[in-house]
C-alpha cells in the first residue's frame, strides 16, 4: 500500500485527530495519506440534544459505511463515540496514545484568575448556575455537588462552546480535558474534575483506528502506531459497557489506568438525578483487559446496576439499547 485514505468527521477536534494520525504514518512509514471528511448524522443534527435523537452510531455510521465500501482505508474515531458492537467486516486496528481522560469544568474567561479548587469554584457559580452539557453521565454526577443547577444541552465545535460561556449564556460548561488540550485550549480548564467527582466516559481521551477485517495492508500499517497500554484500557472499558448492555447516552462512567503491569479500573452507573449511584473499582493484569471489564461489570450488576440503568432510561425516555 503506497497511500492511505483516512475517513473522519469534519469537526475541529476530529480533523486534528485525523491529521495527527496521518502525520505519524507519513513520518514512520513513508506512506502518503489523504483525509476524507464525512458528515455524520450527529453532525447534521447539531441543534438537538444527543439524548433526544438517540441511536448508538450517531457519529460513526456514515464513516463506517465508507470504510466498508472501500471509499476509505481507515476510519479515525473518538473512542467514546464508538458503539461496543462493530458492523460485520470491521475491526479495531489500533488505539493511539491516550490523552488525559478526565472531564473539565470551564468558566467564563473573565473569571480565569479565580482561585482554583472545588469549593472556590462551586461557590463562584452561585446556588443555581446554568451549566452547559448534554451528557447524562456528567449531569447525573454533577448534581451531587450542584443540586440546584440547571443543565442545558450545548452542541457545536469547541470554540463555539467557549464563545457561549464567555458570553454568559452559561455560568460554566463541561468538556473533555483531552479535546481542550488537543485544540490548544489547556489554559481554559478551570478545574479538571477528579474521578471521585466525575468518572469519565468509557474511551474518553482515546482515538480508535478502525479498519476492514480483510484488509491486511491497512491493518499492518495502523498496528505500527498502536499504544498497547491505551488499547488495553479501551478494551476493558468497552467490555464493561457491553456487559452492562449500555446505550451510548446511558449514565455509565468507566476508566482504566495503567498501574505497573496492571490496569486499575473505576466504573459508575447512576440515575439521571444522581440519587442512586453505584461505583466500583477493580484491578487486573493489563494482558487480560476483557476479563477485567467483565469482572467489574459483574460486580456492578451484583449491586443493582441494571435496575439503576433501567430507571435512567425511563426518566428521559432514552432509547433502550438495541433499539
Amino acid at each position: 500500500m503506497r497511500s492511505l485514505k483516512i475517513g473522519t468527521r469534519g469537526s475541529q477536534l476530529a480533523l486534528v485527530q485525523a491529521r495527527t494520525f496521518a502525520k505519524t504514518i507519513e513520518q514512520y512509514s513513508g506512506i502518503s495519506t489523504e483525509i476524507s471528511v464525512i458528515k455524520t448524522t450527529g453532525d447534521r443534527l447539531t441543534q438537538k440534544p444527543l439524548a433526544t435523537i438517540g441511536g448508538k452510531r450517531l457519529f460513526v455510521k456514515e464513516i463506517e459505511e465508507a470504510l466498508l465500501s472501500g471509499e476509505v482505508d481507515v476510519a479515525v474515531h473518538s473512542a467514546k463515540d464508538m458503539p461496543t458492537e462493530l458492523p460485520k467486516g470491521l475491526a479495531i486496528g489500533a488505539v493511539l496514545p491516550r490523552a488525559d481522560p478526565l472531564d473539565a469544568l470551564v468558566l467564563p474567561i473573565h473569571l480565569k484568575k479565580l482561585e482554583r479548587g472545588t469549593s472556590a469554584i462551586i461557590a463562584s457559580l452561585g446556588p443555581t448556575p446554568r451549566v452547559g452539557t448534554g451528557s447524562v453521565r456528567r449531569i447525573s454526577q454533577l448534581r451531587r455537588i450542584l443540586p440546584q443547577a440547571r443543565f442545558d444541552s450545548i452542541r457545536g465545535n469547541l470554540d463555539t462552546r467557549l464563545k457561549k460561556v464567555d458570553a454568559r449564556e452559561y455560568d460554566a460548561i463541561v468538556l473533555a480535558v483531552a479535546g481542550l488540550q488537543r485544540l490548544g485550549y489547556t489554559k481554559r480548564i478551570s478545574m479538571a474534575l477528579p474521578i471521585d467527582l466525575c468518572v469519565p466516559a468509557p474511551g474518553q481521551g482515546a482515538i480508535i483506528l478502525e479498519v476492514r477485517s480483510d484488509d491486511r495492508s491497512a491493518q499492518s500499517i495502523v498496528k505500527s502506531v498502536n499504544d498497547d497500554a491505551s488499547a488495553a484500557a479501551v478494551v476493558a472499558e468497552r467490555t464493561l459497557v457491553a456487559a452492562l448492555d449500555g446505550g451510548c447516552q446511558a449514565p455509565i462512567g468507566a476508566l482504566a489506568l495503567p498501574y505497573d503491569s496492571n490496569l486499575d479500573m473505576w466504573a459508575l452507573v447512576s440515575t439521571l438525578d444522581g440519587t442512586k449511584t453505584i461505583v466500583c473499582r477493580h484491578r487486573g493484569p493489563v494482558t487480560t483487559p476483557e476479563l477485567l471489564g467483565q469482572e467489574l461489570a459483574d460486580q456492578m450488576i451484583a449491586k443493582g446496576a441494571q435496575a439503576v440503568l433501567e430507571d435512567a432510561y425511563r426518566a428521559q425516555a432514552m432509547p433502550e439499547p438495541h433499539s
